[in-house]
């Protein structure tokens, strides 16, 4: 009775043999799936804390939008309520009156205008205290030292010029900017 054993109490069952089919997986392409398993997790990983590095700078990002806004209305404003003349719609390089290259953030001057020579202090941001009220006497001040703004203004041709305003800031070793692009003429 070949393939069978006996058991103890006399029945029989049959004998697995071991096939020589090589079915399964070989070392190799274990450690192949374990390394690009892993290689999954870390873009993951990677994803994961890219998205928190985003949030977490989020409301930096919305200050520097609101400030690029700001400076254009400025440029606007200038060329509305004629404070200055065309001529002077330019960078201080070009025979105008606003600053070149990137400054802090400062308040505005006794012209009205943001980025000009007459600029007031460093402006700040004042957010609600342990209380969640604003000028309950316990808000929050934080310097905005870490922005800089650049107005940047172009002739495109004699009645029109280009207003680049770029607001980059710092948060730890990540910079970031923000930059709106607009067009001005001569014609109010």
């Amino acid at each position: 009775m070949h393939g069978f054993i006996s058991s103890m109490k006399g029945h029989m069952r049959p004998v697995r043999r071991l096939s020589q089919d090589n079915s399964g997986f070989s070392l190799v392409e274990a450690l192949m799936a374990a390394v690009i398993l892993a290689g999954g997790l870390l873009a993951l990983a990677y994803g994961l804390s890219q998205g928190m590095v985003i949030s977490s700078t989020s409301h930096y990002h919305q200050i520097a939008k609101e400030k690029a806004s700001e400076a254009l209305e400025s440029v606007n404003t200038s060329r509305d309520t004629r404070i200055i003349a065309w001529t002077q719609i330019r960078n201080i390089g070009n025979g105008g009156i606003f600053q070149d290259g990137p400054q802090p953030l400062r308040d505005r001057g006794l012209d009205g205008l943001i980025n000009t020579a007459d600029d007031g202090a460093q402006e700040s941001e004042v957010l609600p205290g342990k209380d969640g009220i604003l000028n309950t006497g316990d808000d929050v001040v934080n310097s905005l030292d870490a922005f800089r703004r650049q107005i940047l203004i172009t002739d495109i041709a004699p009645n029109l010029r280009q207003i680049r305003v770029t607001v980059s800031y710092r948060i730890g070793h990540l910079t970031r900017q923000c930059e709106v692009i607009s067009y001005i003429s001569s014609f109010a």
